[in-house]
C-alpha cells in the first residue's frame, strides 16, 4: 500500500457554487489534499455538471491536487482540455473506454496521472490487465450521477479485492472511494485498503467541515 496517511478529497459538486473560492478555502483549511471534480455529461450518467472552464477557475485559486473524474461518454475528446485547465490527475470510466490502454497512455502523455473508475456493478477483476499502467483506481460506492446517495455495503469486499490485486501487481497504486463516505463508514473503508476518501455531501454540507474532516482523519489513522 502507498506509504501515506488517508487522503481527503472533498467533491466540489457539493460546494456552494455562488462562492467557489470560499468553498475551496474551506477544503484547504480542513487539510484536504485533493479537490475532486465530478464531470457529468447527461449521457454516460443521468446528470450534467460542468466543464473545463470551472476546473480552470478552481485551479486559479488553489494549490491542492485537482482530481478530475470524467463520468462522460467518449472521454478522449475532452481529456486534453481538462489537463490544460489544470487537472493534475484524470480518471476515466472503464465502461466508457473501448480502448482503455490507449486512453490511459494518452493521459500520461499529457503529463497527468491516470486513473480508472468502475461502477458498482463492474467486477474488480476486469482491471487486472490495466492495473500496471495506472496511478489510481476509483471505486464507485454509489451508482454515479448524483450526490448524497447511500454507501453500497458490498463496496467493502471490492476494496479488499482490489487491495490484494494491488499488492501483487502495482504496490504504488492509489485506491480511492467515491460515494456515500461518512464518519460512520470511513474507518471500515480505509481498513479494507482505501487510500483516498472522496466526500461531497458529508464534507461541504456539514455544520463544521473542518471538524468533520478531523473526525474522519482520527478514525482512519
Amino acid at each position: 500500500m502507498p506509504a501515506h496517511s488517508t487522503l481527503l478529497a472533498p467533491s466540489i459538486l457539493s460546494a456552494d457554487f455562488t462562492d467557489l473560492r470560499s468553498s475551496i478555502a474551506i477544503a484547504e483549511n480542513a487539510g484536504a489534499e485533493w479537490i475532486h471534480c465530478d464531470i457529468m455529461d447527461g449521457n454516460f450518467v443521468p446528470n450534467i455538471t460542468f466543464g473545463p472552464f470551472i476546473v480552470q477557475a478552481i485551479a486559479s485559486c488553489t494549490s491542492m491536487i485537482i482530481d478530475t473524474h470524467l463520468m462522460i461518454a467518449a472521454p478522449d475528446r475532452y481529456i486534453e482540455e481538462f489537463v490544460k485547465a489544470g487537472s493534475h490527475q484524470i480518471t476515466v470510466h472503464q465502461e466508457a473506454c473501448p480502448h482503455l490502454h490507449r486512453t490511459i497512455q494518452f493521459i500520461k502523455s499529457l503529463g497527468a496521472k491516470a486513473g480508472v473508475s468502475i461502477n458498482p456493478g463492474t467486477p474488480v477483476s476486469t482491471l487486472e490487465s490495466i492495473l500496471p499502467d495506472l496511478d489510481l483506481v476509483l471505486l464507485m460506492s454509489v451508482n454515479p450521477g448524483f450526490g448524497g446517495q447511500k454507501f453500497i455495503p458490498s463496496s467493502i469486499g471490492k476494496i479488499r479485492e482490489l487491495h490484494n490485486m494491488r499488492t501483487r501487481i502495482n504496490p504504488e497504486l492509489v485506491i480511492a472511494i467515491d460515494g456515500g463516505i461518512t464518519e460512520d463508514n470511513a474507518q471500515e473503508v480505509v481498513s479494507a485498503g482505501a487510500d483516498a476518501l472522496i466526500a461531497g455531501t458529508a464534507f461541504f454540507k456539514a455544520a463544521n467541515p473542518a471538524e468533520t474532516a478531523a473526525k474522519i482523519r482520527a478514525l482512519t489513522r
